[in-house]
């Protein structure tokens, strides 16, 4: 299995089947409101499955994505999809039951042997119980840890440690490309344990993943203009 990350929290997972999370459209109006944003454009790419976590733009250029592939977005429920089932669980985008950022989505499926997944922009303070069970086992974490709009060092921390995953990549982090969300160094410093940081921002889970019972954390370099 391979991955590869666009910047933020967008990502292509291609083994058997092809899923594309969160991409990014234009961002054009970031710069006249004091944003950075210089990740390259996404696409066109193909997938089989297009999984968006919430409605923020940053997160939801599905025209980016060709043809019209099975598309989960912004919900909660247990589905039948081309990658089998897939579990999207309601959360939110901030600490104060979603009213200042709104909802957001954790969505976990199987792919090739592996459970994933991805957290979004998630901002509660912690995962509530019910939120846990729903997650179950997991072998990869996609996990913010940039603060601002999301968890930061401390909240993704105790994910990692809740979740105990085979690997984390870390992702929605402040880097050369964006500077509305901190660098990964508090969050990296807060988990400890096995961490990378690679050269590359796309990688084979083979390569990095850890063995039952431990955890690797993967930081992708910053693909740039």
């Amino acid at each position: 299995m391979r991955i590869r990350w666009y910047g933020q929290s967008a990502f292509l997972v291609e083994g058997s089947k092809r899923v594309a999370i969160d991409p990014f459209g234009s961002m054009e109006g970031m710069a006249s409101r004091g944003f950075t944003f210089d990740y390259p454009p996404i696409g066109p790419i193909e997938a089989d499955v297009l999984l968006i976590t919430h409605e923020h733009r940053d997160h939801s250029g599905a025209e980016v994505v060709q043809g019209s592939p099975p598309t989960f977005r912004s919900t909660a429920g247990t589905f039948d999809t081309p990658i089998g089932e897939l579990v999207a669980i309601a959360s939110e985008h901030d600490e104060v039951a979603g009213t200042q950022r709104g909802p957001n989505t954790i969505f976990c499926f199987e792919l090739d042997g592996l459970r994933l997944c991805h957290f979004g922009d998630f901002g509660q303070a912690s995962l509530r119980p019910e939120q846990r069970d729903a997650i179950g086992s997991v072998d990869v974490l996609f996990l913010p840890v940039g603060g601002g709009p999301t968890i930061g060092a401390d909240g993704a921390t105790a994910v990692v440690r809740t979740l105990a995953p085979r690997l984390v990549v870390a992702m929605h982090f402040g880097n050369a490309a964006v500077n509305f969300v901190e660098p990964p160094d508090a969050f990296l410093d807060a988990v400890g344990g096995d961490v990378r940081r690679l050269e590359t921002s796309e990688f084979d889970v083979d390569d990095v993943i850890g063995a039952a019972g431990s955890t690797v954390t993967v930081v992708p370099v910053a693909p740039l203009n």
